[in-house]
């Protein structure tokens, strides 16, 4: 570490996206030697923590067995008892996101802090893929939001990762003086990669999972229609029945380059979502030349601008999936442009270089900031 440097100590909840947006993040921090960063990735859940967690029957139906904010306070307590040893040794934290530090208010009030994130658990309540909003659900989130208030008030600088999620502090009080908004991005390649166009136009679906991310529904509109028009490649965890005209990959890791290569002979990037915020999967593609079809949910409006970048419709909207997919299909040198205009918007607002320099510049501004001295939150402070 460089003179007049920081001690960053970055806790990562490493969830999903979460865990690429820190791969990228510790790739493009090689080009700030005055960073000595430490990280805290939350490991996967013990057996303690997955008993703290689980559904309890009858309850969960109703959405009232708080199963998921039982969840994150267990990851969270993780958190809590690694921060008292980490702490000390840190000029500066990073959180990422709130919810790993429910139980940690107090100890981010010790330390300058920078708290970010995708989504709030207002918005979570009615959008987790694996779960159904309830007639208790208002009571949960009455159970949570005092918690993340405090993580909030806590921080010294609050990061939204775009302008929809910055909306969303709003209902939390958040002041908007205290917000910044940073569009965490991706490793941008010097070229994107492209194999030469073959007879049938291959179509390319990315989630760990199909529920929530809309894989499903990309499957089903891919054999009613599209099995004579393209190929499918879907990359997914889930076991998926072999069937003509779809090839499945269930052992691509993200890091491994397999993904670039199949990126490489895509044309159209489907990505259907109802869950998704920010998907790193559509920033990939994108990064890679691919034009994008995916859905208004989150801040992808603000990721994929339609008709130039690629297409987006309604969630669970079979017959607009199918019309855009058609349209992508049938015109391939547009969606080709699509494809150039999407790697442009990337190298432009999410390459994790710039985005990177912009956290480090914040993270320098809370340690000088008059409100990184110690502080109390209002309220009782677990």
């Amino acid at each position: 570490m460089t003179p007049g440097g920081l001690r960053v100590l970055f806790v990562n909840e490493n969830l999903g996206g979460h865990a690429a947006m820190h791969q990228y993040l510790r790739r493009a921090l090689w080009q700030h030697p005055d960073v000595e960063a430490t990280f805290l990735d939350v490991p996967a859940p013990n057996l303690w923590r997955r008993l703290a967690a689980a559904p309890v029957p009858g309850l969960a139906r109703l959405d009232a067995d708080l199963q998921p904010l039982r969840y994150q306070l267990a990851q969270s307590w993780h958190v809590r008892r690694r921060l008292a040893e980490l702490v000390p040794h840190a000029d500066v934290v990073h959180v990422y996101t709130h919810n790993a530090a429910l139980l940690s208010a107090r100890a981010l009030c010790s330390v300058p802090t920078v708290v970010s994130l995708d989504t709030t658990n207002v918005v979570n309540a009615f959008q987790i893929s694996y779960r159904r909003p309830g007639p208790l659900t208002a009571a949960s989130l009455r159970a949570v939001m005092p918690l993340e208030r405090r993580v909030y008030s806590a921080a010294a600088v609050v990061v939204a990762q775009s302008e929809w999620t910055a909306r969303q502090l709003e209902h939390y009080g958040v002041d908007r003086q205290r917000v910044r908004i940073i569009r965490f991005g991706v490793i941008v390649p010097d070229v994107a990669p492209r194999a030469p166009e073959a007879r049938l136009p291959r179509v390319t679906f990315v989630g760990k999972t199909m529920q929530g991310k809309g894989g499903w529904n990309l499957l089903r509109v891919f054999e009613d229609g599209f099995r004579d028009r393209c190929r499918l490649t879907l990359v997914t965890r889930e076991p998926v029945r072999p069937r003509p005209g779809v090839d499945v990959l269930g052992d691509v890791h993200p890091g491994d380059g397999r993904l670039a290569a199949v990126l490489a002979h895509t044309d159209v990037f489907a990505f259907p979502t109802t869950t998704d915020k920010v998907p790193y999967a559509v920033l990939e593609a994108m990064a890679a030349g691919v034009p994008v079809l995916s859905t208004t949910v989150g801040a992808i409006p603000e990721m994929v601008e339609h008709g130039v970048t690629g297409l987006l419709v309604e969630p669970d909207d079979d017959a607009g999936l199918a019309e855009a997919l058609r349209r992508l299909l049938s015109d391939r040198r547009r969606s080709r442009a699509m494809g150039e205009a999407g790697r442009r918007r990337v190298l432009e607002r999410y390459d994790a270089r710039r985005t990177t320099a912009e956290l480090v510049r914040t993270l320098f501004d809370a340690h000088r900031s008059p409100s990184a001295e110690p502080h109390a939150v209002p309220g009782r402070i677990e």
